[in-house]
This record gives structure tokens, sequence and C-alpha cells, in this order.
């Protein structure tokens, strides 16, 4: 599992039931690329991080929360 989580399949939903592959159009990977993001098996590319965030008009933030290891936070 990576660690961040997303709200990808929220805001899909959100932005009038968007399909997996409208999606992938509009930010050029594949559908099984998004559903793999969506399930958090697979890191995007910052590219696609910011094109994710720029296709449903909210900052990175808003789709993607680093979990990180919290034993390094100090």
């Amino acid at each position: 599992m990576v660690p961040f989580t997303n709200h990808v399949r929220r805001l899909r939903f959100e932005a009038g039931e968007m399909t997996q592959i409208e999606l992938a159009e509009r930010i050029g990977v594949t559908r099984q690329t998004i559903a793999a993001i969506e399930q958090g098996k697979y890191s995007p590319s910052l590219e696609a991080a910011f094109r994710i965030a720029q296709v449903f008009k909210v900052p990175l933030e808003s789709v993607f929360q680093w979990q990180g290891d919290s034993a390094n936070a100090e």
C-alpha cells in the first residue's frame, strides 16, 4: 500500500459520476491506472496527481493526503 490516502473516487462521484475512463482520458493515463490509484495500490506521478486535482478544480491536498511514517513526524 502507498503511504497516502486519496479521494479520487469521491471526487469522480461528485463530478457527475465521472467514469474512470473519462478521468483517465483527461489526464493521459489508462483506466487501470485510475483504478489502482483509487485502491491505494499505485502512487501517481507528481504530474498525474496535479492533473487530477486540476480536473476537479481542487487543491492537491483535497485529493491526496500523506500518511507517511508517523515516527519521523517530529
